[in-house]
């Protein structure tokens, strides 16, 4: 089986991830025993901030977000705000000590980076975790509501990931081989269990294909393959049981309600109607504030999580997304 290639998909709702104390505690005996054993692979605290451009995105951003949760600072040298907010973002990246790294994209020279991430002015800050996007916030931001949002962001690749970041030595040499961090130990390989997801997912049984999903996420929480599984097979475990006509009326009679939007929604995908469903969800989100519109925004990430990054409707919904969140 071929995992499907890292990809700006699926982004993680900071909001709704909920505390799991355990998965945090090991993270940070992970990164403990690291700078006990000599700090193998650690970078110099200037190499925690870096200039990205087009052509080093994949390497420098996408890759590096399964060792670490990267920052994008999207900026501009006319861009005054951008002036203000860039040296902030740079002096708390250096002070989070590996638990984030700041990447540093120029909007006049990427263009179309820019166009990829929706992005309809400057500054504008996105996160990357195991290779998923996320918009943190556009314009202008305080240092307390910045500190809040990579606290979240540090959590979720803590938690949900298993992100222990990177090993920082302040006496390494900047740019030196300890820049890029040394390989994680391979895990798995995960065939037979991921061919007896699929078995339990085609013979109908979606409780056993789901806990076999979880059970190699449990031991390799960045393997797309079973991430993608899963999202599948939640869903159909969703719509499992119930009433199309009744979903599809409630979905009617209440345009504004988060719970019956995103129930059509799922149904909407299920049948093949994937621009339905993300349209009703984007309409949702515009509709809708606090945690409601939170629900409707994770469960619309969920759904591109399942048809896929490269699909052009995703792509498209997620450029309408980002719309309607700004």
């Amino acid at each position: 089986m071929q995992p499907r290639n890292m990809s700006m998909s699926g982004v993680v709702d900071l909001a709704a991830v909920k505390a799991a104390q355990e998965a945090k505690a090991k993270a940070e005996q992970a990164r403990a025993e690291t700078a006990r054993q000599g700090g193998g692979g650690a970078v110099s605290p200037a190499d925690l901030v870096i200039d990205v451009d087009e052509a080093g995105f994949e390497q420098d951003v996408l890759q590096r977000s399964t060792e670490v949760p990267v920052v994008i600072d999207f900026w501009a040298e006319w861009c005054e705000p951008c002036k203000q907010l860039s040296p902030l973002l740079e002096r708390l990246t250096v002070e989070y000590n590996g638990r984030i790294l700041l990447a540093k994209i120029d909007v006049d020279a990427n263009q179309m980076l820019m166009q990829q991430f929706g992005i309809q002015g400057i500054p504008a800050v996105f996160a990357v975790v195991a290779g998923q996007a996320l918009p943190l916030f556009q314009g202008a931001a305080g240092e307390a509501q910045i500190r809040q949002t990579l606290d979240q962001l540090v959590q979720v690749g803590e938690q949900r990931f298993g992100l222990t970041g990177l090993s920082v030595d302040p006496e390494a040499e900047p740019g030196g081989g300890g820049a890029q961090a040394a390989p994680a130990e391979a895990v798995g390989p995960y065939d037979a269990l991921l061919e007896a997801a699929v078995q339990a997912l085609d013979s109908g049984d979606l409780a056993g294909a789901v806990q076999a999903y979880k059970n190699v996420l449990a031991d390799d929480p960045g393997n797309p393959e079973a991430a993608l599984g899963l999202a599948q097979a939640e869903l159909l475990q969703r719509v499992q049981g119930l009433d199309p006509q009744r979903v599809r009326q409630d979905a009617a009679e209440k345009p504004a309600d988060a719970a019956a939007q995103i129930a059509a929604a799922d149904l909407d995908l299920v049948g093949g109607h994937v621009e339905d469903a993300f349209g009703r969800l984007i309409e949702t989100v515009a509709r809708t504030a606090g945690d409601d519109r939170d629900a409707v925004r994770v469960r619309l990430l969920e759904l591109f999580e399942v048809v896929g990054a490269e699909d052009p409707r995703v792509i498209a919904a997620r450029r309408a997304l980002a719309r309607a969140l700004f």
